[in-house]
């Protein structure tokens, strides 16, 4: 019997963001569905292809990207055409007019403060209010957390199932030991206010000179990151090595610091707690839902984030565990073909 199928569209190439949701599910596969996606050509692209999963490119130029969607549409005849992030959602709308196709989507990032991705106030009014048309298209829309459900309700004024980000227990967790290594695994990017995790360290170097800090990743910020480092006398005790293997950045580390202005539902810090190691973080988006309050501080304020850090590094009793209200990635899938099978009558 031939299974349905279900069209994933990814307006992204590389394996940051919203690829590791994609290949994920992927890799475990969606009960009782076949997945095809279609993004553009990249290194995400070749890893699902490593892992003979179908994929279709998706062109970058929002027109030819509409009229290749359309005929890959035609094409295969999904059951289901399910989008990720804001691109993909209107190029699911625009692509499938006329064709009968059910549109899902889910939901990966949506900030408290709705002017953060918008230059003004006009244009945060129109995207919201193109969101709030483009939702009368699908018949589901998945929140990655509560808290994006909320700001769904809020700024949308629509409701969604909370499926959150699955991770996978390890089989025995990575033996650790007490210590200050600290590691930021974000963008380089202002809603990721790395600055205040450098600010905070700066705290944590008076009391615990042998404390390190190794800021990962690449972004518009690096810059003025590595300016900031060099105004607190800190050059020697930190380092921008770029992208790093995530991995085994967290396996020789203890600690990860991460204050976000916005965050839905953090891999980062699933893998971290999976991971055993320590966390500090802000209490944004998904945040609560994930660790518990003893690793949170306000993302502004750089002497609790400091000793949040601290006590998470020397006491490893007060490190976070991964609860079971965090569903494995099998979890996850599962409860996205539940979705799909509401959906597909």
């Amino acid at each position: 019997m031939n299974r349905p199928t279900a069209l994933w569209v990814s307006p992204v190439s590389s394996l940051a963001g919203v690829a590791r949701h994609v290949l994920d599910v992927a890799q475990v596969g969606i009960p009782g569905w076949r997945m095809v996606v279609s993004c553009p050509s990249g290194p995400l692209a070749d890893r699902l292809r490593e892992m003979d999963v179908e994929v279709v490119d998706l062109p970058v130029e929002t027109g030819t990207a509409v009229r290749s969607l359309r005929a890959t549409i035609q094409q295969l005849g999904p059951d289901i055409v399910h989008s990720h992030l804001a691109k993909a959602d209107f190029l699911a709308t625009m692509a499938s007019v006329g064709t009968g196709i059910k549109l899902v989507s889910t939901e990966h990032t949506i900030p408290t403060d709705r002017f953060m991705y918008h230059s003004n106030r006009a244009s945060a009014v129109t995207m919201e209010t193109a969101h709030r048309l483009r939702l009368t298209r699908f018949s589901r829309v998945i929140a990655v957390s509560a808290a994006t459900e909320r700001e769904m309700r809020r700024q949308w004024h629509t409701k969604a199932p909370v499926i959150l980000n699955g991770v996978d227990r390890p089989a025995t967790l990575p033996s650790r030991e007490p210590g200050l290594r600290l590691l930021s695994l974000a963008r380089l990017s202002k809603e990721k206010n790395i600055s205040a995790t450098i600010r905070a360290f700066e705290h944590i170097t008076r009391e615990h000179p042998e404390a390190t800090l190794t800021v990962a990743g690449t972004g518009d910020e690096e810059a003025s990151l590595k300016d900031l480092t060099h105004h607190l006398g800190l050059e020697d005790k930190v380092s921008f090595p770029g992208f790093v293997d995530p991995d085994e950045a967290m396996a020789s580390h203890d600690v990860i610091v991460q204050p976000s202005k916005s965050d839905n539902c953090s891999y980062t810090l699933l893998d971290a707690l999976a991971f055993g190691m320590g966390v500090a973080a802000s209490p944004v988006g998904g945040n609560p839902e994930i660790i518990p309050p003893r690793c949170i501080a306000e993302a502004d304020d750089a002497e609790s984030l400091a000793k949040v850090a601290i006590r998470q590094g020397l006491h490893l009793d007060n490190r976070p565990t991964l609860t079971d209200a965090i569903p494995t990635v099998a979890g996850m899938a599962e409860r996205i073909s539940e979705i799909y099978r509401k959906v597909a009558g």
